[in-house]
C-alpha cells in the first residue's frame, strides 16, 4: 500500500458533511484511526493532535480522526476536547477495512474485534507515504508532525 494511491472513501464527518478522501488532493492528510471516543488513550492522542494542530496546518496538512463511533458521539467528543479538526464516522468499517486496521485484541481476557490504533500520512498527490500501526500514544503526534515536515 505504501507509495501507492491511498484507498478512497466517502464517509460522514462532524460538521454535517460527507468527507471524500480523494477530494482532499492538494493537501497532505494525516488520518489517524482510534478505537473509541472519550476513552483515556484516544482522548490523550486526540489532545496531542489538537495541541500540535497549528504546526500541522503550517505544513499544509489536514488532520482527521476516524473511528466506528457515530456522529453524535464524535460531535460530543470534539466539543468536549475542543478539537479543531474533523472526526469521521465509520460504523460500517468501510475505511477501517480499506486501511486494514481491524484486529482481534485481548480485552480483559476476551478476544474482541476492534480498531488497532494506526496513523497514515498521505501526500498532496494522494499517495500513501507513511503508516504507523499499533501506535503507542506518548509522543506519537509529534513523531507524525516531524515526518509531515519532511514531505
Amino acid at each position: 500500500m505504501l507509495d501507492q494511491a491511498a484507498p478512497d472513501f466517502s464517509l460522514p464527518a462532524t460538521g454535517g458533511q460527507t468527507l471524500t478522501l480523494s477530494a482532499l488532493k492538494g493537501s497532505k492528510v494525516v488520518l489517524y484511526f482510534y478505537p473509541k471516543d472519550s476513552t483515556p488513550g484516544c482522548t490523550t492522542e486526540s489532545q496531542q493532535f489538537r495541541d500540535l494542530h497549528p504546526e500541522f496546518l503550517a505544513t499544509g496538512a489536514i488532520v482527521l480522526g476516524i473511528s466506528r463511533d457515530g456522529l453524535k458521539s464524535h460531535d460530543n467528543f470534539r466539543t468536549k476536547q475542543a478539537l479543531p479538526f474533523d472526526l469521521i464516522s465509520d460504523p460500517d468499517e468501510t475505511a477501517c477495512t480499506l486501511f486494514g486496521v481491524m484486529k482481534l485484541k485481548n480485552m480483559y481476557g476476551k478476544q474482541v474485534r476492534g480498531i488497532e490504533r494506526s496513523t497514515f500520512v498521505i501526500d498532496a498527490e494522494g499517495v500513501l507515504r507513511r503508516e504507523w500501526r499499533g501506535v503507542k500514544v506518548p509522543g506519537h503526534a509529534q513523531e507524525v508532525l516531524d515526518y509531515v515536515k519532511t514531505l
